[in-house]
This record gives structure tokens, C-alpha cells and sequence, in this order.
């Protein structure tokens, strides 16, 4: 396993962050751009000392999903709030009540949907 250098690792993170963005719908209002930010947050937190099996940081998979929901599927920002999130609640100590908490109800209702497929 060949872990790169933080630095690079953090820089890279942030430009597929970018890339979300990107990909989400032009006229994402800027508080759908904040929701989207403080799942990422809380996604890079929650998994910050998670690798995948390549050595890549973890948070690159929550992100992969995210790109896909809002670019190749065409869904809106509760759905990449949702993907960016769908493996916190598995994989950390972050509770189904703390995102119900910090995102609402409907987020956490879906992410705990998905944690039963």
C-alpha cells in the first residue's frame, strides 16, 4: 500500500470537492452549496483515518457516489448531501440521530434507507 503525501492527498481531496460542485445543477442556490459543504465536512472528519485497500483515503469513495448522483443521474442536493454521508453512520461513531440533527429528518430517513440495501 502506497500512501502519498499529505499534502498532495488534502489538495486533491479538495479539487474532487470542487468537482461536485461542478457537477451539481447550474442554479444550486449557495445555501444548497453550504449543505453540501458541511456533509463533506463531516464526511472527511468521520473518515479522515480511513483507507481503502489501494492506500487512497477513504473520503474518495463518498465523493466518487456524490459525482455520480449529481452528474451522470442528474439528482439534487439531498442526494449528493446523502451520498457524501451514506457511509458515516456504518463506518464511524456518528449516529442515524446525529445526522438527523445535523441535516434533518429526510437526510437521515434516506441514509438509513440505504444502509439496509
Amino acid at each position: 500500500m502506497i500512501v502519498a503525501d499529505p499534502e498532495i492527498e488534502k489538495q486533491e481531496i479538495l479539487k474532487q470537492y470542487r468537482d461536485i460542485l461542478k457537477v451539481c445543477k447550474p442554479n444550486t442556490s449557495a445555501k444548497d452549496k453550504q449543505l453540501i459543504r458541511k456533509a463533506f465536512n463531516l464526511a472527511l472528519e468521520a473518515h479522515k483515518d480511513m483507507r481503502r485497500k489501494s492506500g487512497e483515503p477513504y473520503i474518495y469513495h463518498p465523493i466518487s457516489v456524490a459525482k455520480i448522483a449529481a452528474g451522470e443521474i442528474g439528482l439534487g442536493t439531498t442526494s449528493v448531501v446523502c451520498s457524501l454521508l451514506h457511509d458515516v453512520v456504518e463506518d464511524t461513531d456518528y449516529t442515524l440521530n446525529d445526522i438527523k440533527d445535523l441535516f434533518g429528518e429526510k437526510v437521515a430517513t434516506i441514509i438509513d434507507g440505504l444502509t439496509k440495501i
